[in-house]
């Protein structure tokens, strides 16, 4: 039997208005290597949504490419990266960051964030240790919105975050593989607009919301970093396709009309549909999460009854037995198969 699947927010291919521009366009003969106009007009799409025209945006294939380049890009070759200990740079990218030559530093989060004053803490640490010279030197932040575990900073935090950046000389990267889940959940405080203008770069996940694969490198305020080498670091991280329009046209269809924000709003309520049936059953999460991922815990015989019709993440085994576990919604989570997995949490 074919299980239904709640593993991921990427196991769909593509939303249809993707499909219908890439395929329309397909006979058209443009430059390679995102030379081309609707590269052009996906990134004038994207500086139009975050307020800044002069912004500078770049497309790459996946997240773990993008973050690998951005870090690599942004550090010089002695310093390392701070993300919490849950970052995912730090757990589930096979260590293609220290592959670049440069550490993660972890610290402990909170809820998968980050918290501004262990930031400064560690800061004042480092810089009163007399031997810091011998260190990894710390030359950039790392934070995702949404966090490994769904939750979301707020303005005021992501704020604070960006105060301690400044007063250390550190760069603030954001990875937004789910920002459009993140900007569109009812807990939010910040748009799109918001993140970039408290960053020193970001990325929109087109791959999670509906493109079949495709992340847009955005750096608000490009004369604070060097971007002069910045598309040569691409190509030689394997990241410039030749067909480079694919990922313009992509990010063209998502942004022309608010299909991006749309696919987001569409896994978001989904999610909380599965947050209220589990809520009403008396299972409790692992994590409060406002958006398209939930953390319930489950016991080993709930665990049993539920894998036997539906695919979900094992997330974290308690010490009581129980186990947390991931249900992940996206664009194209049908209400069919919600409506499924709410009986079947039902008759638990």
């Amino acid at each position: 039997m074919q299980k239904i699947k709640f593993e991921t927010d990427y196991q769909e291919g593509a939303s249809p208005e993707v499909l219908k521009l890439l395929t329309s366009t397909n006979l058209e003969q443009t430059s390679g290597y995102g030379e081309d106009p609707h590269t052009s007009r996906a990134k004038d799409l994207i500086r139009r949504e975050i307020g800044m025209p002069d912004s500078a945006v770049y497309f790459m294939a996946g997240g773990t490419q993008t973050n690998t380049t951005v870090i690599k890009h942004l550090l010089s070759p002695c310093e390392g990266v701070i993300a919490v200990s849950t970052g995912h740079i730090n757990v589930h990218e096979s260590g293609a960051i220290e592959a670049t030559g440069h550490k993660v530093i972890a610290l402990e989060g909170h809820d998968g964030l980050l918290d501004a004053e262990d930031l400064r803490t560690y800061m004042e640490a480092f810089n009163a240790d007399p031997t810091n010279e011998h260190m990894v030197q710390p030359g950039m932040v790392y934070v995702s919105y949404s966090s490994e575990l769904g939750t979301l900073y707020t303005k005021k935090g992501l704020s604070a975050i960006k105060k301690v950046c400044e007063d250390y000389g550190l760069k603030l990267f954001v990875d937004g593989a789910r920002i459009g889940t993140a900007v569109t959940s009812e807990a939010s405080d910040m748009s799109m607009k918001d993140i970039a203008g408290l960053c020193d770069a970001f990325y929109i996940g087109g791959t999670k919301n509906g493109a079949l694969l495709g992340e847009a490198v955005v750096f608000p305020q490009p004369e604070t970093v060097k971007l002069k080498q910045f598309t040569t670091l691409i190509k030689q991280q394997g990241g410039l396709l030749a067909k480079g329009r694919l990922l313009g046209i992509q990010f063209e269809a998502l942004f022309e009309d608010g299909l991006f924000y749309r696919n987001a709003k569409h896994a978001n309520s989904q999610a909380m549909k599965i947050k209220r049936a589990f809520t009403e059953k008396g299972i409790t999460f692992l994590i409060d999460s406002p958006t398209n991922q939930q953390f319930p815990i489950l016991t080993r015989q709930q665990n049993e009854t539920l894998s036997e019709k539906f695919s979900y993440e094992s997330w974290q085994p308690l010490k009581d037995g129980r186990l947390a576990v991931r249900f992940c919604t996206s664009w194209a989570t049908t209400d069919d198969n919600i409506n499924e997995l709410i009986e079947a949490i039902r008759r638990l």
